[in-house]
């Protein structure tokens, strides 16, 4: 990946590299020169929404200085999924840590910083408390600015962000699909009409259940396939044979708004399908076992799957995609919009990717999705979210607290 580094113009970038520490996968630019002397307004942001903690330097909500994700998925993995007490004690250990971590690696001070971001909600309210306790001892410390971030908003400013890497804007109003492991969810993006600099939002339709990314991991789970269950299901159905499926699994129908989501009755008929063929459960408890004495990578997961297996698993994905791409794309020609953004987690699934540049193509629409890295949580995009809120001075105070959940308007 590429993400834009400010050096001697906004335009020039350096190379995402990669380095491990803090017991976990950090992902750090390499700076060209000292960012100090680098113009603009610098937001240092935190989020802490769910089990990644991350922190990230942004200058003018366009420019990536650095951009650090701590992730916990090696302490949820046995549990099958994230345990709120958990994730909230593991961000007590890595906030510190990590914030530091950004700044060394944007080559700054705190005191170089103009305001610090921090998001709001919604996710788990111990996870936020974390991340926003911190943000507000540090920007009373620092006599900065503290800049609320609705975590959703953040997904949108993602696509943007990453239009920005490469020197082009999405033309609004758009509709901005947000899919991940705890939300689905329709938005009409367009400019604000009293603050044309920052973004106002129509909610367009929901799921009305498991978010899309929910569904994976408890499919994969199922199926004795680990978690987290998305990056999985995804390789695995790429490499499905061509025969036909074990079974088929038609539209997702919704009464009332057509633009709502429900991924509980998919998940629900492949338990169905599983419980009623008793040849899968042999498999099934190889797996489990494989994954218990630490084999749980595609290349060691691939073998114990049968054909059977690997079908079932490319008709669910292809029911979810499916389902993913006709509503959003059904939500464009409602609007009446020329752009489609897609962000969070599940965005970066391989196969959503290319129906969506396949189906957007054909509907002459323009399409953004962000980096991979910039898909799953990350501090990044709420530093960009948090820089039109620095320009109108909508600045929070030190009675902020967290919002399981927050509604974007």
């Amino acid at each position: 990946m590429e993400l834009g580094v400010c050096a001697n113009s906004p335009n020039a970038c350096a190379t995402m590299g990669f380095s491990k520490a803090l017991g976990a996968t950090l992902y750090l630019p390499r700076l060209a020169m000292d960012a100090r002397h680098t113009p603009g307004i610098k937001i240092l942001a935190i989020e802490s929404s769910c089990d990644e903690t991350a922190a990230a330097v942004v200058v003018d909500g366009r420019c990536i200085l650095s951009s650090v994700v701590s992730s916990q998925v090696d302490i949820h993995r046995k549990y099958g999924g994230v345990v709120p007490e958990l994730a909230s004690r593991e961000h007590l250990r890595q906030i510190v840590p990590v914030v530091h971590e950004a700044l060394q690696q944007a080559g700054l001070q705190f005191a170089d910083l103009d305001a610090i971001g921090v998001t709001q909600g919604p996710g788990l309210v111990g996870s936020l408390l974390v991340g926003i306790t911190y943000g507000k001892t540090l920007a009373h410390a620092l006599n900065k600015p503290l800049i609320a971030v609705n975590h959703l908003e953040g997904h949108i400013h993602a696509a943007f962000l990453e239009a920005y890497q490469h020197g082009s804007m999405p033309t609004l109003p758009a509709v901005c699909l947000i899919v991940s492991g705890g939300h689905t969810v329709l938005y009409e993006v367009h400019r604000d009409a009293a603050q044309p600099s920052a973004f106002a939002y129509r909610k367009l339709g929901q799921t009305r259940d498991d978010a899309a990314g929910e569904a994976y991991d408890k499919v994969a789970k199922l199926l004795g396939l680990g978690y987290p269950g998305g990056p999985v299901l995804d390789r695995l159905a790429s490499a499905a044979p061509s025969a036909p499926p074990p079974v088929r699994f038609g539209p997702t129908k919704t009464r009332g708004n057509a633009l709502d989501f429900s991924f509980s009755g998919l998940k629900t008929a492949v338990l169905y399908h599983v419980r009623e063929h008793p040849e899968y459960n042999d498999e099934i408890r190889n797996r489990e076992e494989a994954l218990r004495t630490g084999r749980r990578c595609f290349e060691e997961l691939l073998p114990l799957c049968s054909p059977a297996t690997l079908g079932l698993v490319r008709e669910f994905q292809n029911a979810v995609v499916r389902d993913l791409v006709d509503r959003t794309l059904l939500a464009a020609e409602t609007c009446g919009v020329p752009t489609i953004l897609v962000s969070g987690g599940v965005s970066a699934n391989s196969q959503l990717r290319a129906v969506f540049q396949k189906r957007a193509a054909s509907a002459g629409l323009q399409l953004y999705f962000p980096d991979r890295t910039l898909s799953t949580d990350n501090a990044a995009m709420i530093a960009a979210a948090a820089y039109p809120r620095f320009q109108y001075r909508q600045f929070a105070d030190i009675h902020l607290n967290a919002k399981a959940s927050m509604p974007l308007a």
